[in-house]
């Protein structure tokens, strides 16, 4: 029997056909669960060939729907209060329940640009969607919980960079450790609820999210972007002792454990998951 069959999951972030949220939503509905996918855009622009024709949200739904189980896109800005809190709704009116959260919408921000040259825009722009984003949406789902009264699995994506220092992207490491901090207080304030909340640290994946910087240090390059996404994703694997950069099926089977009654006695952590990466560049 699947583990997580009568379960809803909501997944943010889930938009993307490379992004870990897509593949979250995927492995949580091979098991069973019912799922709302949100993110900001419909269907996402893309620079690379690989995603042209993609359907986005609607095309999430139906693979999950492939799948045998039920599925509804929410379009929503996670740093909107507003937009969250009808998301949540629009859950809660199809389904009647929330019992899952993966919080995975994020954004990358400038690279390579010193805090003390960061404008006050990209500043604001990647904690308004990384923290605050995250604060919304686990605060809305949470209340959902807390009045089913029947507990629940929240999991919050954070990074590497929320436990280190990243040179030239101050407002991204800045933006994670406070996920961090507020997934470890949340599950303190929930764990009476028996609800339990952990964060995953992903090191180097093989994701959107650093597709917007290729265009632009492959134009300060003088190269293409196919050039440069090549280049990098060399260096990256050689960097990492598994010798590869992550994928989403590699988060979304980490999120997997959780989600189910395997991580029950599980609360307050932030999980790694970097083939080794860390170790060696921490």
């Amino acid at each position: 029997m699947k583990c997580l069959k009568g379960k809803v999951a909501l997944v943010t972030g889930a938009a993307v056909k490379r992004g870990m949220g897509r593949g979250v939503a995927l492995r949580l509905a091979d098991e069973g669960a019912d799922i709302v996918v949100v993110d900001k855009y419909a269907i996402p622009r893309s620079i690379f060939p690989e995603d042209e024709g993609w359907g986005g949200l609607n095309a999430v739904v139906t693979e999950v729907e492939a799948m045998g189980c039920k599925g509804l896109a929410v379009e929503a800005d996670v740093s909107s209060r507003k937009e969250v809190d009808a998301a949540v709704k629009a859950a809660i009116t199809k389904f009647g329940k929330i019992d899952i959260l993966v919080h995975c919408a994020a954004i990358r921000g400038p690279i390579g640009i010193p805090l003390m040259k960061l404008s006050e825009a990209d500043w604001k722009s990647v904690i308004d969607v990384n923290l605050t984003g995250a604060f919304f949406i686990s605060a809305a789902v949470a209340d959902t919980m807390v009045d089913k009264g029947d507990g629940g699995k929240i999991v919050l994506i954070s990074s590497l960079a929320g436990n280190r220092g990243v040179a030239g992207s101050g407002s991204y490491s800045a933006s994670k450790w406070g996920v961090i901090g507020l997934a470890k207080s949340l599950a303190l304030e929930l764990a009476k609820n028996h609800i339990n909340v952990n964060v995953i640290n992903p090191g180097t994946f093989d994701t959107q999210l650093r597709d917007a910087n290729y265009v632009n240090l492959a134009k300060a390059e003088g190269i293409t972007v196919e050039e440069f996404r090549k280049r990098f994703d060399t260096q990256m694997n050689a960097k990492v002792p598994l010798g590869r950069m992550g994928t989403p099926e590699d988060i979304a089977n980490l999120v997997l454990f959780l989600v189910t009654d395997q991580s029950s006695y599980l609360t307050a952590q932030a999980i790694d998951i970097d083939g080794g990466w860390g170790q060696l560049h921490g």
